[in-house]
């Protein structure tokens, strides 16, 4: 489709009548089953809801509770599991405080004399095989590190009170502490492990596993409460009677022993109750039992002291029966917690597992919609990113770049091409795509008409500035008045000034200047030739130029670039200070600095303006006001020429200009650069006119003028062409000098100056007897060709040469017929004639 009106445009009119519709024509009918023509509303509902039901419904229902049951219930099997190294531990413990009561009632019987040697010797296998219990119980309780706190309390408790344990230890020996003293840290420490067993809770929705946790505790609060019998009867035993205390203690011990032996059968099964039962009838239990009946009192005889050694045999294996039913009924609780904790584990597991496959259910879905959705939007983006950075810049440059007419953009289709809202707007995309190229097909017909007028103006003003120039020039050579010639040499640098304005009006329209050079140029005579485009030329010092020679074609954009600078240099600053100009080589190309003491610039607007300068900026309204340094900056993107503007050491601005090395020529032959043909205004024209008569005295028909005196010619102000031209007055060959378009032409061959034939031809007489002029007669004979024979290979003429060429033929005319008399005035060497040579 093309950048021409729509031909679906026709139809936006019947739309809007009916409602507001940006839609395209449909090309097929939306089916509800195809997924890429579902709404953006089902599309997002679709991908939104379906996941968050799924996951508000199942997952946060189910999830976190059986998570954390599940979690819970595992803690909860790793303490009861625990509960083995704790009852060893205990075990340990309830041996070493009973062994230690007795060694410490015989160490008080016995006195000074007492063989404590014995005593430890006894003691010592004990309480190492408590410390490797505690070890035990330490590297189990290692995992249980994060458990809860109350467990993690308790367990801290368990450690301090064994400490003390080890601390009193020492004390045994010496037996300088109280028995009740001594045997009390054994009694806090089985009491914090007591404590520690009885920490797991499996919560209130497990009473079953509540009651497997009460049995064992109370199993081992009995077992606990027969060791502190055995270990009041074995002190007894050692010391031979029984203490003030001792029957009221064994009392209440008895009591409370029965009283955890009842909460003990109700809370356990049958089975544990048989088992009981069974170690209960055993021999070794009924001996020790006989033996603490006893002990106990009867009617008004005293109880009886049992021996020492069979009582401990006794007691340690009903103590050891006791552990056996302990340990089973532990096996019991640990092997039903782990059965929940597994049970639960796995329900915990089904469920997540159905909410995960809901999930991927939901994700698939949701992909499917999504990629959909990614699909569209990534070939919208692609082609979006394809027309902005691609396809538009490339359109824009061919309508920048193109000569003829404005050629037809093509503007591909969209390439989304589903019916939901992502459809719709590729399809308004590319009809914005479409807009947007038709308003730069008539922004290019109006900029290319703008410069198209604009480069007609200029060239229209500078073939009559060149034309005042000439004027300018036949009027300083005729005036004699200093001070009028001072005027007309004012004039003249202004004139000049405004032919590089209309060449800065060709750099705006995006033109490039007529005025070519064809070989290279000394860069003594550029900055020459740019100093004469200015009006202060006068102030501008030459310091340390390097003999530097630039090619042809860059000279006058050149020129043009160093004079803007140097008449900004001289605008913004004093009249009473001068710009130094320096050049010198920087490797393979060169670097400039023109260097004035002005008013200088901000540290904004500096940076500013070397931004402009780096990046040549588009024309538009802002370029008149500051048009020097728009035309700088794209003349120096053209050369390729750096120009950065920096302050000064102590006041202005400092310009550099870094010329590269392609700018840059070998050395010429030395008349190539010789002195220019005309000086700065400030000196006096050395060429005198050789044999010229004066206008007073210039020949009449038919007779041979009289030889004169030669005179000194007057200054002239000094222009670019004239700093730029060869020496010895020759000018440029018409193919390739300032003023040609065309590159450089083959040299003419050397014509010898015509002489003039020494009779005139004229006409015959007038009535008062004077002959009759003949125009154009020896024409050809007086003057020499402005320009060189061409070669034989045709070029097509320049239009604003050959307007020049006419308007200067038209003016000549003019003046022929304004004339009164008919002499025929030959001109003399070296004066510019009509046609502008010389």
């Amino acid at each position: 489709m093309g950048a021409g009106p729509d031909p679906a445009r026709g139809a936006v009119p019947h739309h809007r009548r009916r409602r507001f519709d940006v839609r395209v024509v449909p090309h097929r009918r939306r089916s509800p089953f195809r997924l890429r023509d579902w709404r953006m509303r089902t599309k997002l509902a679709t991908v939104l809801v379906i996941p968050s039901v799924a996951f508000l419904v199942l997952a946060g229902v189910q999830t976190r509770a059986l998570v954390g049951q599940t979690t819970a219930l595992g803690d909860f099997a790793r303490q009861v599991g625990i509960g083995r190294e704790i009852t060893v531990l205990v075990h340990q413990l309830q041996q070493e405080r009973d062994r230690a009561a007795g060694e410490l009632s015989e160490l008080r019987r016995s006195g000074a004399g007492a063989d404590r040697d014995a005593a430890i010797i006894a003691l010592k296998p004990l309480q190492s095989a408590t410390d490797q219990a505690l070890r035990e119980l330490r590297r189990a309780a290692e995992p249980l590190a994060d458990a809860d706190a109350s467990w993690r309390v308790a367990y801290s408790e368990v450690l301090e009170a064994y400490q003390q344990v080890v601390y009193i230890r020492a004390a045994i020996p010496p037996a300088v502490l109280g028995s009740d003293t001594i045997l009390s840290n054994y009694h806090r420490a089985v009491d914090a492990l007591l404590s520690l067993l009885a920490e797991p809770s499996p919560g209130e929705n497990q009473p079953a596993l509540s009651d497997a946790v009460l049995r064992y505790v109370q199993l081992a609060r009995v077992k606990e409460l027969s060791s502190r019998v055995r270990a009041r009867l074995y002190e007894a035993a050692r010391s031979g009677r029984y203490g003030v205390e001792d029957q009221v203690v064994l009392t209440d011990l008895r009591a409370q022993q029965l009283t955890a032996l009842g909460a003990f059968r109700v809370a356990a099964t049958t089975a544990q109750i048989r088992r009981y039962d069974e170690i209960a009838a055993d021999p070794a239990f009924l001996a020790a039992a006989r033996l603490e009946e006893q002990s106990l009192p009867t009617g008004a005889a005293p109880p009886a002291v049992l021996p020492a050694p069979q009582w401990w045999a006794a007691s340690e294996q009903r103590q050891e029966l006791l552990r056996q039913v302990e340990a089973s009924v532990l096996d019991d609780a640990v092997r039903q917690a782990d059965e929940v904790s597994a049970a639960q584990l796995r329900a915990t597991l089904l469920v997540i597992g159905v909410i995960v496959a809901v999930l991927l259910v939901a994700l698939l879905i949701s992909v499917l919609v999504g990629r959909s959705i990614a699909r569209s939007m990534r070939l919208l983006r692609g082609q979006a990113l394809r027309i902005a950075q691609v396809e538009l810049p490339d359109a824009l440059d061919r309508l920048r770049t193109v000569t003829g007419g404005v050629p037809t953009i093509e503007v591909p289709p969209a390439v989304v091409r589903s019916l939901d809202e992502i459809g719709e707007l590729a399809e308004a995309f590319v009809a914005v795509h479409r807009s947007a190229v038709g308003v730069a097909v008539e922004q290019a017909t109006t900029r290319r008409n703008v410069n198209a007028m604009f480069v007609n103006l200029a060239r229209r003003s500078q073939v009559l500035v060149e034309r005042q120039l000439e004027l300018l020039d036949d009027l300083e050579r005729e005036e004699s008045d200093p001070d009028q010639l001072e005027n007309l040499f004012k004039l003249d640098h202004l004139a000049a000034r405004m032919r590089r304005n209309d060449d800065s009006l060709l750099v705006l329209a995006g033109t490039e200047s007529t005025r070519r050079w064809n070989r290279p140029v000394g860069f003594g005579a550029v900055l020459l030739a740019a100093s004469a485009e200015i009006e202060q030329y006068q102030r501008v010092r030459h310091e340390a130029v390097a003999d530097l020679h630039i090619v042809g074609h860059a000279v006058g954009e050149l020129v043009h670039v160093l004079a803007e600078l140097l008449e900004n240099a001289t605008s913004f600053s004093r009249p009473d200070t001068v710009v130094v100009v320096t050049a010198c080589a920087d490797g393979a190309g060169a670097v400039v600095e023109i260097t004035d003491e002005g008013l200088g610039m901000s540290p904004s607007a500096l940076a500013e303006a070397n931004a402009v300068l780096a990046t040549p900026p588009a024309a538009d309204v802002a370029t008149v006001e500051r048009m020097g340094l728009f035309v700088v900056s794209h003349l120096a993107a053209r050369l390729g020429v750096e120009v950065r503007l920096r302050a000064g050491a102590t006041a202005g601005l400092v310009a550099r200009i870094r010329l590269p090395g392609d700018l840059l020529a070998p050395s010429v032959p030395t008349e190539a650069d010789a002195s220019p043909a005309r000086m700065l205004t400030s000196a006096v024209a050395a060429v005198a006119w050789a044999g010229a008569p004066a206008p007073d005295e210039m020949p009449v028909a038919g007779r041979r003028p009289e030889a004169v005196a030669p005179r000194q010619a007057r200054p002239v102000p000094v222009r670019a062409e004239d700093v730029l031209a060869p020496a010895g007055g020759s000018t440029v060959p018409a193919g390739g000098g300032w003023w040609s378009r065309q590159g450089p032409a083959p040299a003419p061959a050397r014509e010898t100056s015509p002489t003039p034939p020494a009779v005139p031809v004229t006409g015959g007489t007038n009535a008062r007897g004077l002959p009759v002029r003949v125009p154009m007669a020896q024409l050809s004979a007086v003057t020499r060709s402005a320009r060189p024979e061409q070669p034989a290979v045709r070029h097509d003429p320049d239009p604003e040469a050959v307007g020049g060429m006419l308007s200067r033929l038209y003016s000549g005319v003019r003046r022929a017929e304004a004339e009164d008399t008919t002499e025929i005035f030959m001109p003399p060497g070296g004066v510019r004639t009509e046609g502008g040579d010389r």
